[in-house]
């Protein structure tokens, strides 16, 4: 990875969205509004922080997918993701490039599009090894925080989804939410993504999910001040409006 900030996009549906999200609100609603989405895998983040984005014209930044690439990258070069002194000598060197359009998130490394080959199963049990380095947390969040602030600067709003947003990443978003969900849940969520791979039941899944949740515990913490949504029983709309009604009640009392 280049020492530049990575580059990042948006699209002109983006600011079609934020002119017709809200019927009534001021055209600047949603200007530097900042929505921290964390929790763990399975909980619904993804889908959930995409749908408000689409919902209120936000972009949208998926920073576990940064992990993922990284990852992806060190698995494509042949290094293992659990040897610290290998990763750490390399994974400055792929250049990433990440969208910020909810309606087609991007994720590019070195101008490969990788954002299909980042969610396979050996992807997501070594990223934990290479998340959990101090040095390389604290090059891929200095990134996220210039793709947050490039949004506010551009006079939109975003919403961030990951593991420590509300708590490191933007530690000063307006609206905060910690997606949970239970294990068995979860499980089931994740093994549906990976249709493909015959291996990924709901049993293998949940087993490897634990070992994930346990290796991604020190990252992972909901910020004082953000709001708990149990995902278990709600489906993905109801989610969704949950949030966006929290943001919209938010903004109201900011506005007075």
């Amino acid at each position: 990875m280049t020492n530049s900030a990575p580059s990042y996009s948006t699209s002109a549906a983006s600011a079609q969205q934020r002119s017709a999200a809200a019927p009534g609100d001021p055209a600047d609603w949603a200007a530097g509004l900042v929505i921290a989405v964390d929790g763990p895998a399975g909980s619904g983040k993804s889908s959930a922080a995409r749908g408000v984005a689409s919902t209120l014209g936000l972009r949208y930044l998926d920073t576990g997918s940064m992990y993922r690439a990284v990852t992806w990258w060190l698995l494509d070069q042949g290094t293992d993701p659990a040897d610290s002194a290998a990763v750490l000598a390399s994974f400055r060197r792929p250049a990433l490039e990440v969208g910020t359009d909810p309606a087609g998130p991007r994720i590019s490394v070195d101008g490969q599009d990788v954002a299909g080959p980042i969610r396979t199963r050996e992807v997501s049990n070594a990223v934990s090894a290479v998340a959990a380095l101090p040095e390389v947390r604290q090059y891929l969040i200095a990134q996220q925080r210039q793709i947050i602030a490039a949004a506010l600067e551009a006079g939109a709003g975003i919403v961030a989804e990951g593991r420590d947003i509300g708590t490191v990443v933007a530690p000063d978003a307006e609206v905060k939410v910690f997606l949970t969900a239970s294990e068995a849940i979860r499980a089931e969520r994740r093994s549906a993504d990976l249709t493909a791979d015959p291996q990924a039941t709901a049993e293998v899944t949940q087993r490897e999910q634990a070992r994930r949740d346990r290796r991604d515990a020190p990252q992972m913490a909901r910020a004082g001040d953000a709001v708990e949504i149990d995902t278990s029983a709600l489906g993905l709309d109801e989610v969704i409006a949950a949030i966006v009604g929290l943001a919209r009640s938010r903004r109201t009392v900011r506005r007075g």
